[in-house]
């Protein structure tokens, strides 16, 4: 039961909880600045941050203000964005498909992506055209899905679903081709390992255009969210109360695979975030998706942060994002499962 339905507010409407969810993330992105195999007080991480408007005379090393601002913070933000826009891409597919168990990689952006990255590592091309070839075949899978689904009677959710399906599991047994012909003792432990997700190769760059990529599609799903509480009632039925379904529909997918495919080409593969996180939200402030979808973004952006934190200081070897949030979302997706309470109405 949704924290709203508890009868939890403020005079202003707004959930305790939806409050505690729109903090959380800042709070550990702050506390994230001053953990890590280097060690950092956080007297000098605040003296780094705030010296450009202090313009203190410098008591730290440069390679404590290189780990601040070109390592941490990089992380930090990329976590915020990929997890919060993974997160309402989830959100949004759920609410179209009219399903709970429908994720961001459902027309088979992930695979896509995934393949894309691999043929460019095989080929050992810079890192920016692996994030490029990332994004172009995430597109290019999704653009096969909905075009398949246009030859097969139509663009019913159930053949797009079914179309996705079939587009997933074609880069999927591409990957695998990839890394049968890939060098044993290089190209492939890259390919797998990027394959697997990981947040430590982030740059700046990469958060400038994930702002561009990410940041603006979230935002306007938050905004038009509460329109979609109407894609619950079918199609005909919202199309009754002035919705344009197809064109609506066109908007959100366009959006939550651009979303995920630049999340994916720049960190690789994270799943359960977008199938996950969701149905945490709706625990909490419940289906109404003028509400879930922002609450999405923000639980989405504090899980990752946190689940990063702990790939980079549980073990001296990094563990891969992909591994950690199989781990987490598993037992907790069967425990929606056995509860029955997948917040859907």
């Amino acid at each position: 039961m949704g924290l709203a339905r508890l009868g939890w507010t403020n005079k202003y409407g707004l959930t305790v909880g939806m409050a505690f969810i729109v903090i959380s993330p800042f709070i550990l992105a702050l506390i994230s600045l001053f953990i890590g195999q280097y060690s950092l007080d956080p007297v000098t991480v605040l003296t780094i941050l705030f010296s450009p408007v202090i313009q203190a005379d410098p008591t730290w090393t440069e390679v404590q203000a290189n780990v601040i601002f070109n390592i941490r913070i990089p992380r930090i933000l990329g976590a915020f964005l990929i997890g919060g826009g993974l997160s309402i891409a989830g959100a949004v597919y759920q609410s179209l498909f009219r399903n709970p168990m429908v994720s961001p990689d459902i027309l088979g952006v992930s695979s896509g992506a995934g393949f894309g990255a691999a043929v460019a590592i095989l080929f050992s091309l810079p890192l920016l055209i692996i994030e490029g070839s990332a994004f172009f075949f995430g597109l290019l899978s999704v653009g096969f899905a909905m075009t398949l689904a246009r030859i097969y009677k139509g663009e019913s959710i159930l053949v797009l679903v079914l179309s996705g399906i079939i587009m997933g599991s074609f880069f999927t047994a591409l990957i695998s081709l990839v890394k049968f012909v890939a060098d044993p003792t290089s190209k492939l432990p890259a390919i797998t390992y990027w394959l697997m997700g990981s947040l430590s190769a982030v740059s700046m760059p990469d958060i400038h255009f994930a702002i561009l990529f990410i940041l603006p599609g979230s935002v306007y799903c938050m905004i038009i969210g509460w329109r979609l509480n109407a894609f619950s009632l079918g199609d005909e039925e919202a199309g009754a109360l002035g919705v344009d379904t197809r064109r609506m529909k066109h908007i959100l997918i366009l959006i939550s695979t651009m979303i995920t495919a630049y999340s994916v080409c720049i960190c690789g593969i994270i799943g359960w975030i977008g199938l996950v996180i969701p149905h945490l939200g709706r625990m909490i402030v419940g289906p109404d998706n003028a509400r879930l979808i922002p609450a999405s973004f923000f639980l989405g952006a504090a899980y990752l942060i946190l689940i990063d934190n702990i790939a980079r200081n549980a073990t001296t070897a990094e563990i891969p994002l992909g591994i950690l949030t199989a781990i987490v979302g598993v037992p907790f997706f069967a425990y929606i499962m056995a509860k029955r309470d997948v917040g859907w109405t």
